[in-house]
């Protein structure tokens, strides 16, 4: 178990969790869907639904790592690796995808992509 994978699993899980929150429990909120570029009620009201599904998807990547993390402490480390593996690097893999979409998310994407790699990179030093 390498404690630096753990410890960057967890700080991208948390992270998710965070954007759980933003996209499903408070996206009808001003502050929060200007966050993401949306900049009126009615278009807020039409991208509910998505940010509401996207949520869920970050809380359950979250979810896996967490699990990952856990299963490498039990001394799991084929389980542990592979639930941090695929949960960071999709977690990774959607913060490249965001910034390669609009330029504006660039400061979320590395919060968004950074922790998870760092977590891969140290599953495997």
């Amino acid at each position: 178990m390498n404690a630096i994978a753990v410890v960057a699993a967890l700080v991208a899980a948390a992270i998710h969790v965070f954007f759980f929150v933003l996209e499903s429990l408070r996206f009808e909120r001003p502050e929060t869907y200007h966050r993401f570029f949306v900049e009126n009620e009615a278009d807020a009201e039409v991208i509910r639904p998505w940010a509401f599904n996207q949520g869920f998807y970050n809380l359950f990547l979250a979810i896996g790592a967490v699990g990952g993390a856990l299963a490498l402490a039990a001394g799991q480390v084929d389980v542990g690796r592979a639930l941090v593996l695929l949960a960071c690097g999709s977690m990774a893999a959607a913060g490249i995808v965001l910034l390669a979409t609009d330029r504006r998310f660039a400061r979320p994407a590395l919060i968004q992509a950074v922790p998870p790699l760092i977590a891969i990179v140290f599953l495997f030093a």
